[in-house]
């Protein structure tokens, strides 16, 4: 294979420029598309589908009155300086709040979390957010009303024990 290229050297800005060199420019576009693809999975989404957004928006224009009490504590950085996020969709899930520097997902349970088909799709979908490296905290609804300051000292607990996220 015969590569052609001219190389201009400027020492006055230390600049080096390359004429043609498609074959390095072919090598770097690939390894560029191999990086996107292997850490698609790991951005702030993970390959969540357009529709979740919409679901998403929909549940933060309507939120319970939990997830209000809830937010208000977790909004603008005033838990500990830590950013949480509300109705983040994640994958195929919508996540309540969600830190994404320590990985950290917080729901809060309504009572249709406690029928059997729902208490078994939450088992699964917090297996394939382990598996993604998310750890999942669970709080019914009536422990962020009535008892707020347990469950932020839980939050900042489970925090203090997770390594950040770069």
């Amino acid at each position: 294979m015969r590569l052609h290229y001219n190389v201009n050297l400027r020492q006055d800005r230390q600049e080096i420029l390359f004429g043609e060199i498609s074959y390095i420019c072919f090598l770097a576009n690939l390894f560029f598309q191999m990086t996107n693809i292997l850490t698609e999975n790991e951005g702030m989404h993970q390959s969540a589908k357009p529709k979740l957004f919409e679901f998403a928006r929909h549940h933060r224009e309507n939120p319970t009155q939990a997830e209000e009490i809830l937010w208000e504590v977790l909004r603008d950085k005033k838990l500990e300086g830590n950013k949480f996020r509300r109705q983040h969709p994640i994958a195929g899930y919508i996540l309540d709040f969600y830190c994404h520097k320590f990985k950290l997902a917080i729901e809060i349970d309504g009572g249709y979390h406690f029928s059997q088909v729902q208490l078994e799709y939450d088992k699964k979908r917090a297996m394939d957010l382990n598996e993604r490296g998310i750890r999942e905290l669970r709080f019914k609804n009536e422990q962020v009303m009535n008892d707020l300051g347990l469950v932020l000292e839980l939050i900042l607990s489970s925090l203090c024990a997770r390594t950040p996220y770069p």
